[in-house]
């Protein structure tokens, strides 16, 4: 009887919170105000950063699952529409080893599909109906990942789990976005038999949500957020079309300040989840804003980039211990050894990384030097020759040992 006491007496103490985002604006469609809200959930069992969480766990949870409900109040009336994201659900990893992509890797194959299964199951319960859309890629080390949710997909194919394929990559390119109505086709019907949720002006339930869409890329981040804006963006014109804002043949383009309102939106709220997870703003995110691709936001996804490498390969280990000490997942008791591994990580690691480069840089820059001077003595070829084999040699430890030289989790290791 003590602990439920002690936990009624805490209970005005505690603030429940919720990661994720949160977006609202108001716009003008003729002569009606339109009210429209984001809001983003992100789930807590397989929180953590980019490359140290990846895929599921073997309960099928996983990472950077992200509810997204879109809700639209406008004279009485009130619309939802429900989406989902989350990594490719099978237990694979994509450990940081200085290359800007580190190669794929599957655990324990064999267990995929029972993996994927668990998971889908989950999100029928939730849910009801399930329509995968995976956007990864279909050649490549991606194409291998796909290849094997594909088939773990097979066996639990039902009337309300399906899998859609499209390789965003191949058909959309780097600009050429307005393709995903390709998708959008193939969607359309599953869309309009699973509705959205819409209540009256008496508060009267008139439609109801019965299936969810759950888009996945590699990192659920970008291509994944073109996507779903693309289908919010659809659906929210069904919604007013229903509720009399919009006539037969009306679109949110057609009133720029709503339409600029609505693409900022889900530009921040696609901003703040890949930050969550990724720690830079989404990459694509031109496209969400602006509607096209442009030169601006180009560069800013390859400056975006380079920041996702550096984070990735030499902060976020740091950054994933705090997570799972924050979400419980690392306990420390008194009685649990806490030494550090023997093996140099994290900080250590760090400061060796710092060392290999300099020397590297020191090295090239003596060969240099002393290939200028070879002209009028050749001991400076060879001291050229020298310096320039110690900056290659120590190149290519750091390619061969490239996993040593990153800041790993110490508190909890990668594991499903």
């Amino acid at each position: 009887m003590l602990e439920p006491l002690i936990e009624n007496k805490m209970d005005p103490y505690l603030l429940p919170i919720i990661q994720g985002s949160y977006q609202n604006f108001q716009a003008t469609v003729g002569t009606n105000i339109v009210d429209v809200t984001l809001i983003a959930r992100r789930c807590t069992r397989r929180t953590g950063t980019r490359m140290w969480r990846r895929g599921a766990d073997s309960d099928g949870y996983v990472a950077n699952f992200v509810e997204t409900e879109q809700i639209l109040h406008y004279n009485g009336f009130t619309a939802s529409f429900i989406q989902v994201r989350g990594s490719i659900p099978l237990l694979w990893e994509q450990i940081v080893d200085l290359t800007y992509k580190p190669s794929f890797e599957i655990v324990r194959p064999e267990d995929g599909p029972k993996v994927a299964e668990r998971h889908f199951l989950d999100l029928c319960k939730k849910y009801g109906s399930v329509l995968a859309v995976n956007l990864v890629n279909t050649h490549g080390g991606e194409g291998r990942l796909s290849e094997r949710f594909s088939n773990a997909m097979q066996p639990i194919l039902s009337d309300n789990i399906q899998y859609v394929q499209f390789d965003f990559h191949k058909i959309c390119g780097h600009i050429h976005f307005e393709r995903l109505s390709i998708l959008y086709d193939q969607i359309e019907d599953y869309l309009k038999n699973h509705r959205y949720f819409l209540l009256n002006m008496d508060g009267e339930k008139i439609e109801e949500q019965t299936g969810v869409v759950r888009t996945n890329c590699i990192d659920c981040l970008d291509r994944t957020n073109v996507t779903q804006s693309m289908i919010a963006r659809k659906v929210m014109e069904r919604q007013l079309n229903q509720i009399g804002v919009f006539n037969a043949n009306d679109s949110i383009s057609a009133y720029p300040t709503f339409d600029t309102s609505f693409k900022n939106m889900w530009a921040n709220h696609g901003d703040e989840i890949s930050i969550q997870y990724s720690g830079t703003p989404a990459l694509k995110g031109d496209f969400v804003r602006c509607g096209t691709r442009t030169i601006q936001g180009i560069a800013k996804d390859g400056w975006n980039s380079l920041a996702r490498y550096y984070l990735n390969n030499f902060a976020d280990g740091s950054k994933q211990d705090a997570i799972d000490l924050l979400q419980g997942h690392y306990i420390v008791s008194a009685s649990r050894d806490l030494a550090l591994p023997a093996e140099p990580e994290g900080l250590e690691a760090y400061v060796s990384m710092k060392l290999a480069s300099v020397l590297v840089l020191t090295g090239l820059m003596f060969a240099m030097m002393s290939l200028r001077q070879a002209r009028n003595d050749w001991r400076h070829l060879l001291l050229s020759l020298v310096s320039a084999g110690l900056s290659l040699g120590i190149g290519a430890y750091m390619r061969a040992n490239g996993r040593k030289f990153t800041n790993r989790p110490r508190l909890l290791k990668s594991r499903h």
